[in-house]
């Protein structure tokens, strides 16, 4: 337990099993809240990945004013760092007050020195910290707001996406909502294989599922029986954001991404979702650039950090030149091989 520099209004705590229905109730409705503040995410980084997750809250008189998921990962290649959230594009404080918020950062400050991490990172959709350390330039992601109506909808995405949405069509593709893990995990892990990123487990992606259920949902793309692309979508509140998603080396002559992905949009519509949220990128990349040919405007993201140990920002990127010769390495790697030795790797990248 750790207190604000007015110990008696605001008490820090660490989540356990009896104040999850607290925290996730604040986390339903407070402004700043993602879905990736739910308090599921904390068996998903210990049970799913391995790693230490404090997940901290804010109480005053009982009552919750503010949350902090953060995740410890420690990884000899990556490094060492206190993050929140780790392997989601969302994170920071969430809070009701500017007490809370304070003394909740306070408090991952401390345990960054006590764990003696290279840095703390809080994945900030808005900057909270302009004199903090933080990359601003790099991430963004893209949000819109989706009409009732799907043809309305389909209007909006640019002619040349639109045509590659009805050539899928025209292909004969057809989208369900699965339970199977394995039916999207095959797809997924060849496309993150092709990217040359190592794949999670399947032990990752059913721990999502078991902890989120409905809100954590599959949609698989189907030509002639075979499945050739997935995605895995979260929901939260109003909003949808498909997140974990790829297809088999075919997938792209079949226009199965740009299906896959109006197919989500399409059915979220009908549902009622009010926003799609198309999720992080980096600037100047191939999905960056993918989105932007559905219209969609990128948003700054604000990820902020303290210099524990380290003496510069981290740069665990693909652009970054010493991971090139990996990548390339490993899109050469057997499929089955990089299925074995991918999620000792994955659950490091944080």
């Amino acid at each position: 337990m750790s207190a604000a520099a007015d110990s008696s209004a605001i008490v820090v705590r660490e989540l356990d099993a009896g104040s999850r229905e607290r925290w996730d109730t604040f986390v339903a409705s407070a402004a700043d809240a993602t879905f990736f503040h739910r308090s599921g995410w904390k068996n998903v980084l210990e049970q799913g990945l391995g790693h230490r997750a404090p997940f901290l809250y804010a109480e005053r008189d009982g009552r919750i004013e503010g949350v902090l998921p953060l995740g410890h990962v420690r990884s000899w290649l990556f490094g060492n760092a206190l993050v929140s959230t780790p392997f989601c594009v969302y994170g920071g404080v969430a809070a009701s007050s500017d007490a809370a918020r304070t003394a909740l950062e306070a408090e991952a400050v401390r345990r960054a020195h006590d764990l003696r991490v290279g840095h703390l990172e809080l994945r900030n959709r808005r900057e909270i910290h302009p004199d903090w350390p933080a990359r601003r330039e790099r991430y963004v992601t893209f949000r819109k707001e989706l009409d009732p109506d799907p043809e309305v909808n389909l209007k909006r995405i640019r002619r040349k996406q639109r045509a590659e949405i009805r050539k899928g069509i025209g292909f004969g593709l057809t989208a369900r909502v699965e339970h199977d893990i394995d039916r999207f995990y095959e797809p997924f892990s060849e496309s993150v294989r092709n990217l040359g990123t190592p794949v999670f487990s399947r032990r990752y992606f059913r721990t999502l599922k078991a902890e989120f259920g409905d809100d954590c949902e599959i949609l698989c793309v189907e030509r002639e029986g075979h499945v050739v692309a997935g995605v895995m979508s979260f929901y939260f509140r109003d909003e949808v954001l498909p997140y974990h998603g790829g297809g088999v080396h075919g997938a792209r002559d079949l226009s199965a991404n740009d299906f896959m992905y109006w197919e989500v949009m399409r059915r979220a519509a009908e549902n009622g979702v009010r926003v799609f949220d198309y999720g992080r990128s980096k600037v100047g990349t191939g999905s960056y650039n993918f989105k932007r040919h559905w219209d969609f405007e990128p948003e700054s993201l604000h990820y902020e950090y303290q210099l524990v140990r380290a003496r510069e920002l981290p740069d665990i990127s693909p652009l970054n030149p010493k991971y090139r010769a990996f990548i390339a390495t490993w899109r050469r790697l057997p499929l089955s091989l990089s299925k074995a030795l991918g999620p000792v790797l994955a659950r490091n990248l944080g």
